[in-house]
């Protein structure tokens, strides 16, 4: 009760110069002696509850349970083996083709990042990417991303683009935009073949210099996409103040398609605003033969899923990429 009226009362709104201020609050809370018999184990046992409200999203009321010490544990272990990773060479990554609707022929590939541990296996990127970007290892494993995808992506014929998913902590560093002249200098890839996806949220905090940052990336000639467009921050106000190329259409938009009418018309309201303001669109997480006749029909011009194809290893994007040029000399 008491956790709760600290929130509560927390959260009201303060009046400061004139202006709202809204301040958020996450409690965590144990009671001795049964989460820990000395102030040191008790605070402890506490910061846990808290970390726990903060990953419910903020505003709630935690207490400790002895589970929340064995997952602190885990996640211990577990980042110790991540900043050994780059260098033990357990990184890789797989591509999804991102096709033409109309033709299915593949334009280009997302890179996306897997990681193959001794001790635990294949871990999921929804696991291992907050650790890393909480640990501050997004930045160098970023840069080992964009690396290895631009000179995977010279191996492939020269009309196919590659896009890489960049963070707002790597839009942060101050050497962004100097590894990425780097690694297409180091690889040879020509900057329209790049395509660097970002997602709305980076631009909630002002003042980190991120739209300035990625005006320098257009101005290099290189691609640039807005990812999960239509969930969470969405704001016809990023369109104006970025020179975006494409957007793409978040799955939670596509899934249900044709089933629900509302999707429909959300997903037919994206293409129509996109292509009136002159960017190209990219579906995501297509999965049915229904879903892309719905697509075509309202003249979507790209799509990427499992209805065409799941994540692969770059020998197989290779196999692809062979099998259509093949195609399309017969």
């Amino acid at each position: 009760t008491l956790g709760d009226k600290i929130i509560e009362t927390l959260s009201r709104p303060y009046e400061v110069d004139q202006h709202t201020l809204y301040i958020g609050a996450s409690v965590g809370t144990a009671i001795g002696p049964r989460d820990g018999r000395t102030v040191e184990m008790l605070m402890r046992s506490a910061d846990l509850a808290l970390y726990r409200s903060k990953d419910q999203g903020g505003g709630s009321h935690s207490q400790y349970e002895p589970k929340l010490h064995v997952h602190a544990e885990e996640r211990r272990v577990m980042e110790i083996a991540l900043r050994k990773a780059l260098e033990n060479d357990e990184f890789s990554l797989n591509y999804q083709p991102v096709v033409s609707a109309d033709s299915g022929g593949v334009v280009g590939f997302e890179a996306l990042l897997r990681w193959n541990n001794p001790e635990f296996g294949i871990v999921s990127p929804a696991k291992f990417v907050p650790l890393a970007e909480d640990a501050r290892l997004i930045v160098p494993i970023g840069e080992w991303v964009m690396r290895t995808a631009c000179k995977e992506a010279m191996k492939w014929p020269s009309a196919v683009k590659v896009a890489v998913n960049v963070s707002a902590d790597q839009l942060n560093d101050p050497e962004f935009l100097n590894m990425v002249v780097s690694a297409l200098q180091d690889s040879d890839l020509p900057a329209h073949r790049l395509e660097i996806e970002v997602t709305e949220s980076i631009f909630m905090s002002e003042g980190t210099g991120a739209a300035g940052k990625l005006d320098e990336v257009i101005a290099m000639g290189i691609n640039l996409s807005l990812d999960d467009f239509g969930t969470g921050y969405s704001s016809l106000s990023y369109l104006k103040r970025l020179p975006v190329d494409t957007l793409k259409i978040d799955r939670e938009f596509i899934k249900d398609i044709p089933d629900s009418e509302s999707d429909m018309q959300i997903t037919s309201a994206i293409i129509n605003l996109a292509q009136n303001l002159g960017f190209k669109v990219v579906a995501e997480g297509v999965e049915t033969a229904e879903q892309l006749a719905f697509l075509k029909a309202n003249q979507c011009e790209l799509a990427q899923g499992f209805y065409f194809s799941k994540p692969i290893p770059a020998h197989k994007a290779m196999i692809l990429l062979e099998s259509q040029q093949l195609r399309s000399r017969a």
